[in-house]
């Protein structure tokens, strides 16, 4: 049985068409967003999601404001993108973050089949990427991820710094 809520697809489009420019133009807003987040005392991180030229997602961590572990800013894009898209499947999607995305981060990218990930900052205590476990190269993975990282990373780990000195 056809779920016709699924049938409507976005464009295919390959991650490598987008040329490295603009991962430092799509990791500022990504940092704008972060911001917001500080802003609503959130820790700073910001994401959007990128089809083709088109932004079709963009959210900023929200876990205290919604009550919601899972509202990291990666997940609260990934559930925009889906809705915009009418499909779970985000294939020919390039998400940016600007930090290394954590395991649950990471897990919800590999089931929503994303092409491409791009984050700012490491983040070597909760980082599923750049670490000590780099989840997208697990070799039981039938969908694999290309991952780009360091794209603005001092800013984007400043903007962490300032966020935690200032709590202390």
């Amino acid at each position: 049985m056809s779920r016709p809520e699924q049938q409507k697809t976005q464009p295919k489009v390959p991650p490598t068409s987008q040329p490295e420019w603009q991962y430092e133009v799509h990791m500022q807003r990504c940092i704008e967003l972060a911001q917001l987040a500080a802003v609503n005392q959130e820790v700073p991180v910001g994401a959007i999601i990128v089809c083709g030229d088109e932004v079709i997602a963009e959210a900023s961590n929200q876990p205290i404001g919604r009550c919601d572990p899972t509202a990291h800013a990666e997940i609260c894009c990934i559930r925009q993108a889906a809705a915009f898209c009418k499909n779970y499947r985000l294939t020919g999607c390039v998400l940016y973050s600007t930090i290394e995305p954590c395991l649950m981060c990471a897990g919800a990218i590999m089931h929503a089949r994303l092409e491409k990930v791009v984050y700012g900052a490491p983040e070597p205590r909760g980082g599923a990427v750049s670490g000590e476990v780099n989840y997208f190269e697990a070799l039981s993975h039938l969908h694999k991820i290309e991952v780009v990282g360091d794209v603005m990373a001092d800013e984007c780990r400043q903007l962490i710094q300032d966020f935690f000195r200032a709590r202390r």
